[in-house]
């Protein structure tokens, strides 16, 4: 019984919430009317209802689209094509909706609006190329990117013309900043890795900005890159290691005694008499605190093709490592459950090698180099 009645309770809860041309007509959502009323008559070409439904819905929304283009038509506004456009859009998509469907076509009397779409998409693609050439004549990159970006938008209304392609190819161009870094430099007079070691770090630098700089009017180049594909750059980017310091661990040690009174001599005269001697005994808990820090600088100087300085910052990385470790000497049985644990839970540990060091180093300055490159150069967006 219960069952029974949670399945019809699902089927009365399913068919309140599935939308019905009826439903959408009566909301004022007149387009799903028209959609949801040809699907339906074209299982039933004589539902009366629906038939009008549908055909009181595509009148009225020809009328509002007719009465907006004309408002539109009056207008001085620079978007007013591509407004326009997108009404004549809109009135096709219920042209095509309907003509999907041969039994609904047949009962409701349509228009298509194709030609005033391809014509309207035509002067709304002049317009934002008209804008465009005027960016262009004013020759500076902000003004190849406004034009790249209204190049673009036109050629969302006339997707298949050449001449726009090639047009916002060359305005991409003329708007792209390229940057050529400098084979880096070492200066910091510490003899880490080798010359491959360098590159290898420099060429993890081009990809991370290459992959997150999120600004696709720069672009980065390795000086091999731009030597073989003829690159001519607008800024040159100088990285130099100027300060390297691998630390050396230094150790910090403390130490308290501990003492405790045990037993060290049981003698037994009678089964019910024990004399106990007892001792001090000492021990000597020595804790070691083991601390190396090393860091390392990273100076970038960008350049223009003139040789003169339009940024230069400083990114620095830091390697902190510590340890900590108890030992003891003296007489164990001086040493509480605590102490024991101690030695147990702090062991000495091995220091990091200068490679794992200088990874870590590097690592950070990567990061942080990506991190403040990105927010400089939102400029050139």
């Amino acid at each position: 019984m219960t069952r029974r009645y949670t399945l019809s309770l699902f089927l009365l809860l399913a068919a309140a919430g599935c939308k019905t041309a009826s439903k959408a007509y009566q909301k004022g959502d007149y387009t799903d009317a028209i959609e949801l009323g040809a699907k339906k008559l074209q299982k039933d070409p004589n539902d009366a209802q629906t038939r009008d439904l549908v055909r009181q819905s595509y009148n009225y929304m020809v009328t509002a689209h007719e009465d907006r283009i004309r408002v539109l038509s009056n207008s001085r506004s620079e978007t007013r094509y591509e407004e326009i456009y997108s009404e004549y859009a809109a009135l096709q998509h219920l042209y095509t909706v309907i003509h999907q469907y041969p039994a609904v076509s047949a009962l409701v009397d349509t228009h298509d609006y194709s030609a005033y779409v391809a014509t309207y998409g035509d002067k709304a693609a002049d317009a934002h190329e008209d804008k465009a050439d005027k960016w262009m004549s004013e020759g500076t990159k902000e003004a190849y990117r406004a034009a790249y970006r209204e190049l673009n938008t036109a050629l969302r209304f006339r997707p298949n013309s050449f001449d726009l392609q090639h047009k916002r190819d060359d305005a991409y161009s003329a708007a792209l900043t390229r940057v050529v870094i400098a084979p880096m430099q070492s200066y910091s007079g510490y003899q880490y890795g080798s010359y491959y070691q360098l590159q290898n770090f420099q060429r993890d630098i081009i990809r991370i900005l290459a992959n997150n700089m999120n600004n696709e009017f720069v672009r980065f180049y390795s000086e091999f890159e731009a030597r073989s594909q003829n690159v001519e750059p607008d800024q040159v980017m100088e990285l130099n290691l100027s300060r390297i310091t691998i630390g050396q661990p230094y150790d910090k040690r403390t130490s308290r005694e501990v003492s405790k009174q045990v037993v060290v001599k049981e003698t037994v005269f009678k089964k019910d008499s024990v004399v106990k001697e007892y001792a001090t005994v000492k021990a000597r808990i020595t804790n070691t605190k083991k601390t190396l820090v090393s860091q390392g600088d990273l100076f970038i100087t960008v350049r223009d093709v003139q040789g003169r300085v339009i940024w230069s910052d400083r990114f620095t990385g830091e390697h902190r490592w510590e340890s900590e470790s108890y030992s003891y000497t003296g007489d164990e049985r001086a040493l509480t459950d605590s102490d024991r644990k101690l030695l147990t839970d702090h062991r000495d540990q091995r220091a990091p090698n200068e490679e794992q060091v200088m990874n870590e180093l590097m690592r950070q300055i990567q990061n942080d180099l990506s991190f403040r490159l990105r927010g400089y150069y939102t400029r050139y967006q």
